[in-house]
């Protein structure tokens, strides 16, 4: 009996994170969700079924009824962890590991910024850290000149002097292949780590081989997004 209350547990957490919140984002894409779903369910299931023939009883065909070990529960243990104290999404503890360049591939082919954005007096214009990231090592960050942009995304500290970083981490599967996108924050103090913050600045120049970096003309705070990963 007790496999069977684990294996519904488990599956009632799968559900409980993917069906009725969000909080499967801080684990895993988006994407996922429909599959986080199904294998919750058909868990639960499968469960529910061994459970209904436990209280049954043991059949005349198998004969006496095998209790499974009382050390099954300690299966239950991640289980309540998740439940109490929920990992959040990747912070500036990771995104501090390195000050390396993030292993981003640009497109292709890089299309202009919308014409009407980047005219001259219009409001800023909004880039993800990812793309701001390519279009800053792409001829010298040419498409980027001149223009007033706006990041999102949660502080992290530099060891070097004077700066610091707004960074979003970036996941091509689950959060343990995801990296950090940092963009180093000038002129301005710093705020509190891992606080989420939008930064309105100009570009500044930069080789292929450093980390971007943006001159800042104004940091405030903002919420968490729902979906934190790039």
């Amino acid at each position: 009996m007790s496999q069977n209350l684990v294996l519904m547990l488990l599956g009632g957490l799968m559900l409980g994170i993917s069906a009725f919140s969000t909080e499967y984002v801080n684990y895993v894409k988006e994407g996922f969700r429909p599959f986080l779903i199904a294998a919750g369910a058909i868990i639960v299931l499968i469960g529910a079924i061994g459970l209904v023939q436990d209280l049954r009883g043991p059949s005349a065909e198998h004969g006496h009824h095998h209790r499974g070990p009382r050390v099954a529960w300690l299966l239950c243990l991640p289980a309540f962890v998740v439940l109490m104290i929920a990992p959040p999404a990747l912070g500036s503890f990771a995104a501090s590991r390195t000050e390396a360049p993030p292993p981003i591939r640009p497109p292709d082919v890089i299309e202009a910024l919308d014409p009407v954005k980047a005219a001259k007096g219009a409001k800023p214009i909004d880039l993800p850290l990812g793309e701001y990231t390519y279009r800053s090592w792409e001829k010298g960050g040419k498409s980027l000149a001149g223009k007033t942009l706006r990041l999102v995304g949660f502080v992290t500290p530099s060891k070097k002097t004077n700066r610091w970083y707004v960074t979003r981490m970036h996941m091509n599967c689950c959060a343990a292949d995801a990296f950090a996108i940092k963009v180093a924050v000038l002129g301005v103090p710093q705020p509190a780590a891992d606080s989420w913050i939008e930064v309105t600045g100009t570009p500044i120049k930069i080789k292929p081989d450093q980390i971007p970096q943006i001159t800042a003309a104004s940091v405030r705070p903002v919420a968490q997004p729902e979906f934190p990963y790039e």
